[in-house]
């Protein structure tokens, strides 16, 4: 089999170049705007451009995967009327999830967090985007296209994509109804492409609040050899 010819390489355009104390300054600075990121249950419905919506997708759409297939795809959902039928699917798999599918366990460890079945942030937030992954590609022709590492990849796209929301002064929480298939059907989408995660975005509502849980520390989470 011959060996495909490897791409062109062209020279990194990224060279800022700091001194080490203003690394060391900007990470500081990092540091504490990240701090502040929380996962927000309570949103206002103040409007939240289309074209920022995009540049988000397109954030999130520059993460490393592998072998550079891509495996991800994003639906932004505005229309009113779609959020709904989301929220409502989505109550329904949680209603079954807090009553019947929950250990014990499970309910104890969320018991803290003040969470229920009930999800009104699905309809009231201005955006929903749902990440999908894509558990193999397709040509036009219809052949499979073999993707690799699919969860890390589309795990990293989503970590830059909250990362992106968080930067710009808007919020969001990580939802992750189980099982997720209604999104699939709710949206069309084709069935190499399965639900990895549910993100409303905007504003937070003026008096939202969250709860108040503390990070493992450096030392608890690190260690340098």
């Amino acid at each position: 089999m011959k060996k495909p010819e490897a791409l062109e390489h062209i020279p990194l355009d990224y060279h800022p170049n700091p001194s080490s104390e203003e690394l060391i300054a900007h990470s500081e600075q990092m540091l504490q705007a990240y701090r502040k990121r929380r996962s927000c249950r309570f949103f206002s419905d103040k409007d939240v451009p289309e074209e920022l919506i995009q540049n988000l997708i397109e954030i999130a759409g520059s993460a490393p995967s592998g072998a550079n297939k891509q495996p991800w795809y994003f639906v932004a959902v505005r229309s009113q009327e779609l959020k709904d039928k989301i929220r409502e699917a989505a109550e329904a798999e949680e209603k079954l999830f807090y009553e019947e599918r929950a250990t014990e366990e499970w309910l104890k460890d969320l018991a803290p967090l003040g969470t229920d079945w009930e999800k009104p942030f699905l309809s009231i937030a201005p955006w929903l985007i749902i990440v999908f992954k894509e558990l193999y590609g397709q040509e036009e022709s219809g052949e499979k296209v073999k993707h690799y590492y699919v969860n890390e990849s589309v795990g990293l796209a989503s970590g830059f994509l909250i990362s992106a929301i968080h930067h710009l002064g808007l919020t969001t929480l990580t939802h992750t109804p189980s099982p997720m298939n209604f999104l699939a059907n709710i949206l069309g989408r084709p069935s190499n492409q399965k639900p990895f995660l549910l993100l409303p975005v905007g504003y937070p509502a003026e008096d939202a609040t969250v709860p108040n849980i503390e990070k493992k520390g450096l030392d608890e989470i690190s260690e340098i050899l």
